[in-house]
C-alpha cells in the first residue's frame, strides 16, 4: 500500500510566493479577522488575527520543473491562502481538510491528467485506491466548491 503523506508548498517557493506569486504579482497580506481560511504552507486552517496572503499558485508547473515533465495545458494557477510571513509549517503527519467533499485529480510521471474523482466519503480510502494504478505519479487534492489546489500527494 502506497503512504499517502500531504506535501505543503515546500518553504522555498513559499519565500518565491511571498514576493511575486506564479501570476508575477506582490501578493497584499491582510489580517485574517475571522479565520478559517485553509493555509497551504502549514495544511490547517487559519486562527483568527493571523496575517495571511491569497496568492497565484501553479503546482503542476513547479512540479514539472523540478521532475522533467511536460504538463502541457494541464499548467493550471489558481489561488491559495498561505500565513503572510514565515511559519513552521504543518505540526502532525495527517492527511488535512478531509472534513467536506474533495476531488482528487490523478497525474502520471509525464505531466498528464489520468482522471479524477469527486470523493464524499471514504477520503484515505480513495487516495489509497488512486495509487493502486501504477502509472499514477502524484495526485492533486481539490475543493469542489472553487476546484482550488489543496496539497499534493506523491507516489512513495
Amino acid at each position: 500500500m502506497t503512504t499517502c503523506t500531504a506535501r505543503p508548498i515546500a518553504p522555498e517557493v513559499l519565500k518565491e510566493l511571498r514576493t511575486a506569486d506564479d501570476a508575477g504579482r506582490t501578493p497584499v497580506p491582510v489580517t485574517d479577522e475571522e479565520g478559517g481560511s485553509p493555509l497551504r504552507c502549514c495544511l490547517r486552517h487559519s486562527r483568527p488575527g493571523e496575517r495571511i496572503a491569497l496568492v497565484s499558485y501553479a503546482p503542476l508547473r513547479r512540479w514539472a520543473a523540478e521532475t522533467g515533465a511536460a504538463p502541457g495545458p494541464y499548467d493550471e494557477q489558481g489561488p491559495v491562502f498561505v500565513h503572510a510571513e514565515e511559519c513552521a509549517g504543518p505540526q502532525g503527519d495527517g492527511l488535512p481538510f478531509t472534513n467536506a467533499h474533495r476531488v482528487l485529480r490523478r497525474y502520471s510521471a509525464d505531466g498528464r491528467i489520468l482522471g479524477g474523482e469527486l470523493v464524499t466519503d471514504g477520503f484515505e480510502e480513495a487516495l489509497h485506491k488512486a495509487f493502486d494504478d501504477p502509472s499514477v505519479a502524484l495526485v492533486h487534492v481539490r475543493a469542489v466548491e472553487y476546484g482550488c489546489f489543496y496539497y499534493e500527494v506523491r507516489r512513495g
